[in-house]
């Protein structure tokens, strides 16, 4: 992965911690192990970002947080993650959770609402609930492991590339230096 576009849109711990409403949070912003940006750190915030992204739960950015501290991984790409489920990608990704822990729980799947509201959900939550809480589970431990691998191949291959690169320029320098 490269480091140089990571660090680009990560915002600056002083600049958090400076925020009125994060005060509470400094010890956490503050700690400078949460901000590295080594292969380790940047594949394990993946899978912790990743695996609270895909829970069905409220304050799913606390619980990365949280982990990325119990990880010791990075804090802000962590938190970021978490908006792979945004209000608009919500309700299709945990409606394939809830199929897919359906399949699992080997139980008929309801079939989507033409209209999704907060009453259809909450009348049919004691049905939805278990199959939603195991297929969101299985989702979030599979892809949380899939990015941690991922990530960890993508920042292998990107370092044997540059020093592949490094070393073709070295050669060139050392012919054109001969000439």
């Amino acid at each position: 992965m490269p480091r140089r576009l990571l660090q680009r849109y990560m915002p600056h711990p002083d600049t958090l911690r400076r925020q009125h409403s994060l005060r509470f949070m400094n010890g956490l912003i503050g700690n400078p192990a949460l901000w590295v940006l080594t292969r380790r750190s940047v594949a394990n915030a993946f899978s912790v970002g990743l695996f609270s992204a895909m829970l069905p739960i409220p304050l799913q950015m606390a619980v990365a947080a949280c982990g990325a501290w119990l990880a010791r991984c990075n804090l802000p790409l962590s938190v970021g993650l978490v908006w792979v489920t945004n209000p608009l990608t919500m309700p299709l990704i945990f409606y394939a959770n809830y199929r897919l822990g359906a399949w699992l729980m080997d139980v008929p799947a309801r079939d989507a609402p033409e209209r999704l509201s907060p009453y259809w959900i909450a009348e049919r939550l004691g049905d939805i609930l278990p199959s939603l809480a195991l297929g969101s589970v299985v989702t979030a431990v599979a892809l949380a492991l899939v990015a941690n691998l991922a990530v960890r191949l993508l920042w292998r291959w990107q370092i044997s590339r540059s020093w592949k690169a490094r070393h073709r320029r070295r050669r060139r320098a050392d012919c054109d230096d001969a000439l």
